[in-house]
């Protein structure tokens, strides 16, 4: 066991105005200083990839979609027996995209039974973000130090079984976000590589691929949408410290600070990388959260856009948000660029971009994918701010959202009715 760490988790200075609980800084404390002390901050090092399932005959589309709207880029096709799983890359230096297929729409495993027990989840039952693949430098000791720690990893035979990379060492789902976590060791300048199925180029996913990326380079927006800048998860408020906590725990980041959103009941907590990295190569990590339970909220007539998404999908990520380059085009915002051009191909946002130069960003929502739930968001940093969000664009935001996902959820009611939680 290494016993001398090369990093202090607690270097950093704390922003917002959230008040955590006693055991919250009591144990952010303690947990931090072992990592630390154990060596794991120093062995744990930046998020490698995301991955995401999607029903059958999802895949191609979704895609297609993100090649429109991200800077990723198609490059291969595993073949499994009961799954595609397409990855997608922009460089090494920011984390692959695993898009992963169900073929059998009757198939059934842990990640469907997730989803079937919420009444918006449930009608897209393969369709979620799994969680993030993360670099390790020795494995081995990684998962021997977290399971001196009470974490518990799928056996070998189980990630066999459900068909995800054999090389990768896999969390089983967090009770309080519903996430996996998996380990992949790879020392800096190796490629990535996944140990799984049948390697293939499909030459529908590229043809696909192909206009989506002739598209958007006619468009003008292929050198303006930067890699992933963070990854938001939406928990049950009493959920709230212990997800952060327990995903502290699984990485090497550390607690950026949390802010109070009043006027929307929530808060919106974020975590980052200790080695410091860009967030373009190892996305900053926020939880958001009611602040007040949905059984109260009608006592004081309160705002609850989060904890209502949480019913209606389970805990889950709600949105990836990308980085736009600083600057202008045709004289437009890069930003505002960048939607209008992909709003004329029929993909629809939220709200308008919000935000000024003054407050050092702009920043808007996208739809919620049909392929996969998940929201794209914009952010435009303008000279060289290093804030993270602003009080009143995150509450603009979560309210835009909040009216889409309360749609959704009449819709479900009417279709289904009440359902169960």
């Amino acid at each position: 066991m290494n016993t001398l760490s090369r990093f202090n988790s607690f270097q950093f200075a704390r922003h917002g105005d959230k008040q955590n609980s006693a055991f919250f800084e009591e144990y952010l404390q303690k947990l931090l200083e072992e990592r630390d002390r154990v060596g794991l901050t120093d062995l744990i090092q930046e998020i490698d990839a995301l991955m995401i399932t999607v029903d059958p005959d999802h895949s191609i589309q979704y895609i297609a979609e993100l090649s429109l709207m991200t800077s990723y880029h198609y490059l291969v096709t595993l073949e499994s027996e009961q799954h595609w799983t397409h990855v997608l890359r922009i460089d090494l230096d920011s984390p692959d995209l695993l898009i992963r297929e169900v073929k059998d729409p009757n198939f059934r495993g842990i990640f469907r039974s997730l989803n079937e027990i919420y009444p918006v989840g449930a009608r897209k039952p393969n369709s979620r973000y799994m969680g993030e693949i993360i670099r390790v430098t020795n494995m081995h000791e990684v998962v021997k130090l977290q399971e001196d720690r009470e974490f518990r990893f799928f056996t070998r035979d189980e990630v066999r079984k459900m068909e995800l990379p054999d090389n990768v060492a896999i969390s089983k789902p967090s009770p309080y976000t519903h996430n996996i976590v998996g380990y992949m060791q790879r020392q800096p300048g190796e490629l990535r590589v996944y140990a799984l199925g049948t390697s293939t180029i499909r030459s529908d996913v590229q043809a696909a691929y192909d206009a989506a990326k002739n598209q958007q380079a006619r468009l003008r927006i292929d050198d303006l949408i930067l890699p992933v800048d963070h990854l938001a998860t939406r928990v049950y408020s009493q959920n709230r410290e212990v997800a952060i906590l327990e995903y502290l725990s699984w990485s090497s980041y550390y607690f950026w600070g949390a802010y109070n959103i009043w006027d929307q009941n929530s808060s919106t907590n974020v975590t980052k990388s200790v080695h410091g990295l860009a967030e373009t190569k190892s996305p900053a990590k926020v939880f958001t959260a009611n602040n007040t339970p949905y059984f109260v909220n009608h006592l004081g007539k309160l705002a609850s856009p989060t904890e209502t998404f949480v019913r209606n999908y389970g805990p889950r990520l709600h949105h990836v948000a990308l980085s736009v380059k600083d600057g202008m085009r045709d004289g437009m915002e890069n930003i505002e660029f960048v939607v209008d051009a992909i709003a004329a191909q029929g993909k629809g946002f939220l709200l308008d971009v919000i935000g000024s130069k003054e407050e050092g960003l702009k920043q808007i929502f996208s739809n919620a994918s049909e392929h996969s739930s998940l929201i794209i968001e914009y952010v435009q940093r303008y000279d060289g701010f290093d804030g993270f969000f602003t009080r009143d664009n995150v509450a603009k935001l979560t309210a835009a959202a909040g009216v889409e996902e309360g749609v959704l959820e009449a819709q479900a009611k009417l279709s289904q009715g009440s359902g169960s939680e």
